[in-house]
């Protein structure tokens, strides 16, 4: 009974593997990695806002914003939009005049304006005339028949040298097969264009940012990236990454993930400024150009970046600390992050795997030494939670992206399977305990106190639902002469060989008990008198045709007498049933043992010798 009810336990346990594992065939593995990656990013969101105020933006980082006021103020001011493009070449030298580092466009000056060519002229003087200007360029992968690609000129590209086995510069995220052109003018006039090109998770979040993209196959850098050359004084033609994937500026190192983004580590979002960063409404700034009141404005030796926040000129992001960022608030996080050498390293997976084991093992011993479940379960949650916490401390502290998922779910499954484990075991335990209890450690057979706690289940069942039951007392012939000739070891070895055939020759539902002594009983349950005799019969002759061997030398034969009383037949209470049976084994044993013996057929056979007589 006690292997059915383990062997049940392990096909439960069997039977959830197998759920676990035709749950994991049905979904797409490709699907589960997304889900899992969306979970670590918003982790990683989590982090980020936990500790974005700790964190300070440049000074040196000024943005001019065309925010929702510029917008409507400016189309007021000029009866359209966009404004003429003289405003932004008047913009530029007003504003270099305070001599700031760079000043940089996050503006597409896209297609000549009609009636307007004055205006575009300007513009393009101004890129001739200021070194320290740039502005912006993009690509996509627009069907060529509705725009034709263009050629761009070899000084916008750039060529990128990769000691790097990692990072794979094929991906589509970052490689595009058409152009959106800005002025040709422009294009000739400077190198100082860059991409704004960004790219999203699959959540829609922006975390990364592209510093390069292909075009044609021709490396290109990012705005930010030219904005923030400029800004140091550095040129670059040719940019290097090492074997850590990290791109080398100087002394400034910029970790890139294998698709070849930077990790952004982020500002927190404040109300009235971009990405946290000072912001000027270029209405005002404008205003107070024709105020002569420009001064009140701080460029001096100032990264000056010019973009949109208007919500109805679609440049608006989401980001980890704010729903609502512009594109010129990324570029300005990009340039921060340069200047502070503050970009997010993320672990390697092989990182995070040795990190998830080591949990792994704290929880195994954990719970090899906690008893209590409960407690089992704080102790899990707690070590969760401190590593949670732990992680946030070096993304703070370090910069450094430990993952959170992949650690998390191997110390849920090490707890579930511990868990399962020790349950397993403990049901083990109670059953090897409830087997000592109730067997006969000789024999094999249940024991004595079981006997009668199966005897009364097995009459009152019978009693509750009208069926029968049966009871067969056995006793081996001559046991006390075995023991007296051939040493009590030799009786052992018999009673544990009787023992063995009774199980052999009795159903599984059947119980056999060792009543005392050299007495066994097995109780039948719904088996009625007649087969209770055929089954008793059985063990009567598997027994004394057996050769018992009682050591190398020594075999002997033995045999057994037997009673058998049924219920309700003969009796109508255990104490009544063991009492038939017992009568009926010792008459089994003066009609000359080795049999079954039958009191009431031998009353029978008693009554037919009367009536001859």
């Amino acid at each position: 009974m006690e292997n059915f009810n383990f062997s049940k336990k392990k096909l439960s346990v069997s039977a959830i593997c197998i759920l676990f594992i035709v749950l994991f065939m049905v979904f797409n593995f490709s699907n589960i990695i997304t889900f899992f990656g969306t979970i670590e990013n918003k982790t990683f969101d989590l982090r980020q806002n936990i500790i974005a105020p700790y964190k300070k933006v440049s000074k040196d980082i000024v943005i001019i914003t065309i925010d929702d006021k510029s917008y409507e103020g400016l189309t007021q001011k000029f009866g359209e939009w966009p404004v003429p493009r003289g405003v932004y070449a008047r913009l530029v030298s007003e504003i270099e005049k305070q001599n700031p580092k760079v000043i940089t466009f996050d503006l597409m000056f896209v297609n000549p304006m009609r009636y307007m060519k004055e205006n575009d002229a300007a513009l393009v003087e101004t890129f001739k005339k200021n070194k320290n200007l740039y502005t912006a360029i993009n690509f996509d992968n627009q069907d060529r028949r509705s725009r034709k690609p263009i050629e761009l000129p070899e000084k916008l590209m750039t060529s990128v040298v990769s000691s790097s086995k990692n990072i794979n510069f094929q991906n589509d995220k970052i490689n595009f097969s058409n152009c959106r052109s800005i002025l040709s003018g422009i294009i000739n006039a400077t190198s100082n264009i860059g991409h704004v090109n960004m790219t999203r998770s699959d959540d829609g979040i922006v975390r990364t940012f592209p510093v390069f993209v292909k075009y044609r196959d021709d490396f290109y850098p990012h705005l930010g990236l030219k904005t923030i050359n400029g800004y140091l004084n550095q040129e670059y033609q040719i940019y290097n990454i090492d074997k850590r994937n990290n791109l080398l500026l100087q002394d400034i190192k910029i970790p890139l993930d294998n698709e070849g983004f930077a990790i952004l580590n982020w500002y927190e979002s404040q109300n009235g400024k971009v990405g946290g960063f000072n912001t000027y409404s270029l209405f005002d700034v404008i205003e107070a150009m024709d105020q002569n009141t420009l001064n009140e404005f701080d460029f001096k030796d100032k990264i000056v970046l010019i973009g949109t926040s208007a919500s109805s000129l679609y440049d608006i992001k989401s980001a980890p600390t704010d729903k609502f960022l512009p594109g010129v608030g990324l570029i300005a996080t990009f340039i921060n992050n340069v200047l502070d050498n503050n970009f997010i390293y993320k672990a390697s997976v092989q990182t995070n795997f040795i990190i998830a084991i080591i949990l792994s093992v704290v929880i195994v011993l954990g719970l090899l030494f906690i008893n209590s479940t409960v407690l089992s379960v704080v102790f899990a949650l707690s070590l969760a939670i401190v590593y949670v916490i732990v992680a946030t401390v070096f993304m703070h502290y370090f910069n450094l992206w430990l993952g959170v998922i992949l650690p998390i779910l191997m110390m849920t499954t090490t707890f579930i399977v511990m868990y399962i484990y020790k349950y397993l075991l403990k049901a083990k335990d109670l059953e090897y305990t409830y087997k000592l209890a109730t067997t006969d450690a000789m024999t094999g057979l249940y024991n004595h106190r079981y006997f009668q706690e199966q005897m009364f289940l097995s009459v009152e069942t019978a009693k509750r639902y009208e069926g029968v039951t049966s009871l067969i007392l056995i006793d081996i012939d001559f046991f006390k002469k075995f023991n007296d000739t051939y040493g009590h070891q030799a009786g052992d070895a018999v009673l544990k060989q009787v023992a063995q055939i009774i199980k052999q020759n009795i159903r599984t539902t059947d119980i056999p008990c060792r009543y005392g002594g050299e007495e066994m009983s097995v109780i039948l349950s719904n088996t009625n008198y007649e087969k209770a005799l055929l089954t008793a019969q059985k063990i009567c002759d598997a027994v004394s045709s057996r050769q018992f061997k009682l050591n190398n030398v020594v075999t002997v034969n033995v045999t057994i007498s037997l009673g058998v009383a049924s219920f309700p037949k003969d009796a109508k209470s255990v104490e009544d049933m063991i009492e038939v049976a017992d009568k009926n084994l010792y008459l089994a044993k003066e009609n000359g043992r080795n049999q079954v013996g039958n009191f009431v057929k031998q009353n029978r056979e008693n009554e037919n010798i009367d009536n001859n007589q």
